[in-house]
């Protein structure tokens, strides 16, 4: 039951399961979180507030400062990152300035550590914007979020600002051609009563048939880690989480289990 939020606009360097040495990236609150998605497993809680109202960002100027010192850090340290990972308290992507942040943060890591790359971990909500679009399009790996195909499970599982449709949503994600990783959080439970599971048949056979449309350099296929805002989540053991990426792989999907 208890979260947290990252209170920093850089954080770690940490063990990431899925990209190594990890340094963060937080473009949003220290103390609140500002996503248009308020899923049940988030590790930051539930988003209480509107997110119409004004929520104060961290200055495009002040990310790139704080990024190039903890760089600089880290190269008189001799330790290099293997990613630095936009993720953070929310949805990244939000932050009015992210097309510029990208390429500050590109810049930046061509300067010290050439060999590390840029992740950016999105709901994929604001991609129909032409210019988060093209940033992600920039970035190493470009990682959307896609917990089902199925819109009543979608609506439960992720609880969706209004107006946001998982059907736009997933032709936005097949635009980017293959230039996009896929990741699926395997969850089962309730939440006010009604039951979810999205590791069900009816809920593979539909992602998987997603899956082939879009058509993604890999999925990543994983369960919940860590604190969840609700306790009735169930965690889905790894034999299940390899049997749904082999089903995935059967059908020509690559997919990888975290």
């Amino acid at each position: 039951m208890a979260t947290f939020l990252f209170d920093d606009i850089i954080f770690g360097p940490v063990e990431s399961r899925r990209f190594g040495v990890s340094l963060g990236v937080n473009l949003l609150p220290e103390n609140y979180k500002f996503c248009t998605f308020n899923c049940v497993y988030c590790e930051c809680g539930w988003t209480y507030k509107n997110n119409a109202e004004k929520i104060k960002l961290p200055a495009r100027s002040d990310i790139k400062k704080n990024l190039e010192i903890k760089l600089q850090q880290m190269t008189k340290d001799d330790k290099p990152p293997d990613n630095i990972t936009f993720a953070g308290n929310g949805e990244p992507t939000v932050h009015p300035k992210f097309s510029e942040i990208i390429d500050d943060t590109i810049s930046l890591r061509n300067f010290y550590f050439p060999n590390a790359e840029i992740t950016v971990l999105s709901n994929a909500s604001m991609i129909h914007k032409q210019r988060v679009f093209d940033a992600l399009l920039k970035v190493d790996n470009n990682v959307l979020k896609l917990d089902s195909a199925i819109d009543k499970t979608f609506s439960l599982i992720n609880i969706p600002t209004k107006g946001i449709s998982l059907k736009k949503t997933i032709e936005e994600i097949k635009k980017f051609n293959g230039k996009q990783i896929i990741q699926t959080l395997f969850i089962k439970g309730e939440h006010n009563g009604v039951p979810f599971d999205n590791t069900s048949p009816d809920e593979l056979s539909a992602l998987i048939e997603v899956l082939k449309e879009i058509s993604p350099r890999y999925v990543m296929v994983y369960s919940i880690d860590r604190d969840t805002p609700i306790d009735s989540i169930i965690k889905i053991p790894g034999s299940k989480l390899k049997s749904i990426a082999k089903m995935m792989n059967e059908h020509g999907i690559d997919a990888e289990v975290y």
